[in-house]
């Protein structure tokens, strides 16, 4: 009888699978199972820390690839290597050990081209070889799903294909980062550019789409335009009507007035009444793209705080998988929403009258469902305390799932539309009236149609009861208006952006026309992506609005006409990736491409920072982050890197430098101003001491040649 061994991309994943099956013994790496109906031998489960495997550093290929230096580039690996990534031995060798003793092999990890590259790179690792590998395919950690799952695995073929994908990914990645980031920096450096830039595949394309929408808004001049309103008093009360004229010549307006004799206050009589019934279906079921663009709308989350929330829900058996890409699932999960559907009903205290449960191809489509279905809620009920239970957060997002999912059982909001016409001396004002019927699946959403109209360009208003012919008196008026910029990217837009490649898209909220167009990143990595740029100090968000900062000028100014300012290329190596996976792509071809790549760069980039323009973001990028002048070596000045304060003159030998935290206190500018020009800061409160046994105190810090001291406060004893 065969024994596998299992591995899992995270403990709380390993932890997840051994809850369906009953647990003879469990350790430091891995969890045995008792022999079942589906381990007739038991079975073992280990998990990886996420990747327990990396590429090497290039220093470990060549010594002269260690240092930044021009001379050395490009650097292309005639084989990439991998090594255990640091910190992450122990895992590794229990793992190594497990699989040589299994008799086969389970990929347990994330069911997406990432759990197939932790899979396949430590097993690779390991040096195992022949071994029979199956891979487990589930869309929830619930038990019955899990259990399922585990019956009926399936062959590797298509998890190799998703390996060689992501492998793919990751060299090229490597290879443009390790190039990119060295080639710009050093040239930059030259120029007197004080630190360093991190280029990106694709976080450099997503930087300049924000830095281009920013640069619009930047260079944009409002301009007049002008419109003629009337307000309208009928037997029965006022409304209010819109010319289609709209001109940005106020003499044209005029003229047209003139044309009509329309002095003002002139009568009128209603042209037209005609009504129409309008009904609108449920939104679409959520994909993580179009969850995270809703959830930043709604409560301003960051798109990674929305996939972290979902990961959670995901983990505690209440969610259904998140890093999907669909907004379909088929008629197997319809079937059990419906089957649970009052019990979900009993979830939001709103039992909903259905009118049907017959699926509709709006929601329910298998041919349009491939690795994973649509973000929903599981066959899991949360209990009322579960719910409690969870973070607000939480709260919010699976609410917003369970609403979304059943809006599609709801009836359709349905309003009536008015539309009166009304001419006064020929010249025809259109009036929209919006009546409601029926609110159906949008008494789900309590925050729905707070700010929605018909149309931005109509005049929708509460219409008086009025009949055809009757006449009204006008009071007619020539509007100025004034053209608007681009709003600026929130982060949920960047989501949006992303998945379009830049491209212009009317209505933001009608997810469907994107269903072909290529995108940046996949729905698994844009809000990590998002996160990175962030980290490296390229955008800055401020109340969920955002900008470009000062550095991330420098890097557009500097990828500005090569293929790393170009969405649409990125975009389109990102497509051809995906079909790496789906068997039809080499990974050969596409390096080789990046490769070509590269050594454009190296021959392009020198030419292409020759420019005033970069030189003055330069000079600007240091006035901002100069905190002050260095009190060690006088010349250089302090400002901040990436994880502490610290001189421009390094390089020079200059080593004074600030930490970001002491004793558990952040370390403000303010903190460092002080301590380099007057030598001490005020008194920080509530210094914590490494041991933690002894009290908090309160201390200012002192600097003197070059170190930095305490002098403590009144009534504290010393550290």
């Amino acid at each position: 009888m065969s024994r596998p061994t299992i591995l899992a991309e995270k403990p709380s994943q390993a932890k997840a699978y051994a809850e369906a099956f009953s647990v003879k013994k469990r350790d430091k790496t891995s969890i045995e199972l008792n022999p079942c109906s589906t381990f007739p031998s038991g079975a073992i489960i280990t998990w990886g820390i996420g990747h327990l495997v990396e590429l090497k550093e290039p220093k470990e290929y060549k010594p002269e690839w260690g240092s930044w230096n021009l001379s050395s580039l490009p650097i292309l690996p005639s084989n990439y290597e991998f090594k255990v990534a640091y910190g992450k031995n122990e895992q590794f060798n229990a793992v190594k050990k497990l699989f040589k003793e299994a008799d086969f092999l389970v990929n347990g990890c994330d069911q997406d081209r990432e759990g197939s590259n932790i899979f396949y790179s430590i097993y690779r690792m390991t040096g195992v070889k022949n071994k029979v590998i199956k891979r487990l395919w589930i869309n929830s950690l619930e038990v019955d799903e899990v259990r399922k799952g585990f019956a009926s695995l399936q062959d590797n073929q298509k998890d190799l294909l998703l390996y060689n994908e992501a492998k793919t990914r990751q060299i090229a990645d490597w290879l443009v980062g390790m190039n990119g980031s060295r080639i710009f920096t050093l040239i930059l450096q030259q120029k007197g550019f004080r630190e360093s830039l991190s280029i990106g595949r694709v976080q450099s394309p997503v930087v300049f789409l924000i830095y281009q929408r920013q640069l619009e808004i930047e260079n944009f001049i409002s301009k007049p335009f002008y419109e003629i309103e009337a307000e309208f008093t009928a037997k029965n009360g006022k409304y209010k009507g819109k010319t289609k004229v709209k001109s940005e010549n106020k003499e044209e307006v005029k003229n047209i007035l003139s044309q009509h004799k329309i002095t003002g206050k002139d009568n009128g009589y209603v042209k037209s009444i005609t009504k129409k019934e309008v009904r609108t279906k449920s939104p679409k079921l959520h994909a993580l793209s179009t969850l995270q663009a809703t959830a930043n709308k709604k409560w301003k989350y960051s798109p990674k705080l929305v996939l972290d929330t979902v990961q959670k829900l995901y983990d505690k058996k209440i969610l259904s998988y998140p890093r999907t890409d669909t907004q379909y699932i088929t008629e197997a999960e319809f079937a059990y929403l419906s089957t649970n559907l009052e019990s979900y009903q009993g979830i939001i205290k709103n039992a909903f009258k259905v009118p049907s449960r017959e699926p509709k191809k709006r929601y329910v489509d298998g041919t349009k469902v491939q690795e994973h279905y649509a973000i929903i809620p599981t066959k899991t009920i949360p209990s009322s305390a579960t719910l409690q239970g969870l973070s607000t957060e939480e709260q919010n997002i699976y609410f917003e799932v369970l609403n979304t999912t059943l809006a599609m059982f709801h009836t359709d909001y349905v309003y009536e539309e008015t539309k009166v016409i009304t001419d006064v001396n020929g010249l025809d004002f259109e009036t929209t009236g919006k009546t409601e019927i029926s609110k159906g699946w949008k008494e789900l959403f309590k925050d729905t149609d707070k700010k929605e109209s018909i149309d931005k360009n109509k005049v929708v208003a509460s219409l008086p009861i009025i009949e055809k012919d009757e006449k009204v008196l006008s009071v007619v008026k020539q509007k100025e208006g004034f053209t608007t910029p681009p709003k600026p990217y929130t982060e949920g837009d960047l989501i949006l952006m992303m998945k379009t490649a830049g491209k212009s898209v009317e209505d933001k909220e009608d997810v469907e026309i994107l269903k072909e167009i290529e995108g940046l990143g996949t729905e698994a990595t844009r809000s990590g992506i998002i996160e990175t740029i962030k980290k490296h100090g390229y955008i800055k968000v401020n109340k969920n609005v955002v900008s470009v900062t000062s550095k991330g000028k420098v890097l557009c100014q500097s990828i500005q006409g090569n293929l790393l300012s170009s969405p649409a290329m990125t975009a389109k190596w990102e497509s051809y990736l995906k079909t790496i996976g789906e068997g039809k792509g080499s990974s050969k071809a596409f390096l080789s491409n990046i490769e070509k790549f590269i050594n454009k760069l190296i021959n392009e980039v020198p030419g292409q920072l020759k420019s005033e323009a970069i030189d003055k973001s330069i000079e600007n990028l240091q006035n901002v982050d100069q905190i002050c002048l260095c009190p060690t070596c006088k010349k250089g000045s302090i400002s901040l890197k990436k994880s502490f304060y610290g001189c421009s003159e390094y390089t020079n030998g200059c080593k004074q430098s600030f930490p970001l935290k002491m004793l558990d206190k952040k370390i403000t500018e303010k903190h460092v101003k002080d301590l380099c020009t007057k030598g001490k800061t005020s008194v920080i409160k509530g210094l914590q001491p490494k041991a933690k046994e002894k009290k908090p105190f309160d201390a200012s810090l002192v600097l003197k040649d070059g170190t930095i001291s305490f002098e403590f406060a009144n009534n504290n004893s010393s550290v």
